[in-house]
């Protein structure tokens, strides 16, 4: 199968592409803009697999976007291509518009028309898999619910609501011309190669250089944690045995709150790194409180029931060893 993925120099999209190669016989056309976190080191392991391809192109880009569809006549495209960070859409809203739900536009007309004239076996077998996030439920505030399949979304910042745009656009272009797309809302994802904006990755890092390790509000907001390669294989298990027309929730059963996370990484430092900057007794001593972000959401908690059931996947990664590893990784790298 020839699978074209976009956003693939990103951290989740080159996890999919690694565990793609070095798990199955599926060829892939990685296509990336390469933003500020898009990275190709991302993929160093791989870049010289004859089943691995590169394009830089921008999904916003119909003309480019239709000679790549010529040229490699994928099987299947997975969308990865997005802009994420919550901070940088409060502060310039502009480019998650354009990537998020236009480039996601010109990526379900490029593949509508596409599919459209393919043969009838090659027509049915076709899958636009859309990769979307939790966010776009909402907040959960301090209640016990979970974010099922069919909680209505109620986006809280631009990014979120950029997100929900482009789900409602996948899910009008299935049920309006018929086009065979799934999509999957996941939890907070962390494990290698993230890039350094996000909070685990950003407080390992400022934690060693002896920078403030900063925290919103309280610390005390919930997120769901799922492992990035735990991610990477329910998403190929998805576009592999998914139903057309459905969602599927992905999480990583670990919610925990902010502050219990940055306090388990300043620990594992403790343990892993105990030379620290001078002037420096504990990584804990680094953390410190700030005026809480516009429209923050206090809890994030997915149930992930219907792809466990459906598709027989299940987190294989404890939070316990996942985050320990993550460390390790940028301690090493």
């Amino acid at each position: 199968m020839n699978i074209l993925i976009t956003g693939g120099a990103g951290f989740i999209g080159s996890a999919v592409i690694r565990y793609i190669i070095n798990n199955t016989d599926d060829n892939v056309i990685n296509v990336d803009k390469l933003t500020y976190a898009g990275n190709l080191e991302n993929l160093s392991e791989i870049e010289n697999n004859e089943r691995y391809q590169f394009e830089k192109v921008d999904i916003c880009n119909r003309l480019e976007l239709e000679k790549l569809f010529n040229k490699y006549k994928p099987d299947a495209v997975m969308n990865l291509a997005a802009e994420s960070h919550v901070d940088k859409s409060i502060n310039n809203p502009n480019d998650f518009i354009y990537t998020n739900i236009i480039g996601t536009y010109q990526l379900l007309e490029t593949s509508r028309l596409y599919w459209k004239n393919l043969n009838n076996k090659a027509k049915a077998a076709f899958r636009f898999h859309h990769i979307s996030t939790d966010e776009v439920y909402g907040d959960l505030k301090d209640s016990n619910h979970l974010f099922t399949e069919s909680t209505p979304y109620m986006p809280s910042s631009p990014y979120s609501a950029s997100k929900a745009s482009s789900d409602h656009l996948v899910r009008a272009w299935q049920r309006t011309y018929g086009l065979p797309t799934i999509i999957t809302n996941s939890s907070n994802n962390y494990g290698p190669y993230q890039y350094p904006e996000k909070l685990i990755p950003k407080t390992i890092l400022n934690a060693l250089s002896g920078r403030s390790i900063e925290i919103y509000g309280n610390g005390l907001q919930v997120r769901d944690w799922l492992h990035v390669e735990d991610h990477a294989r329910a998403l190929y298990f998805v576009i592999r045995k998914g139903k057309i027309g459905e969602s599927y929730n992905i999480g990583g059963d670990n919610p925990m709150t902010n502050i219990h996370v940055i306090h388990k990484i300043c620990q594992i430092l403790e343990e892993l790194s105990p030379s620290k900057p001078k002037g420096i007794q504990k990584y804990k001593d680094l953390i410190i409180y700030t005026k809480d972000r516009p429209g923050h959401d206090v809890r994030y908690a997915v149930d992930s029931k219907k792809i466990k059931h459906d598709l027989n996947w299940k987190p294989d990664l404890s939070f316990d060893k996942g985050i320990l590893d993550t460390v390790k990784w940028y301690l090493k790298h």
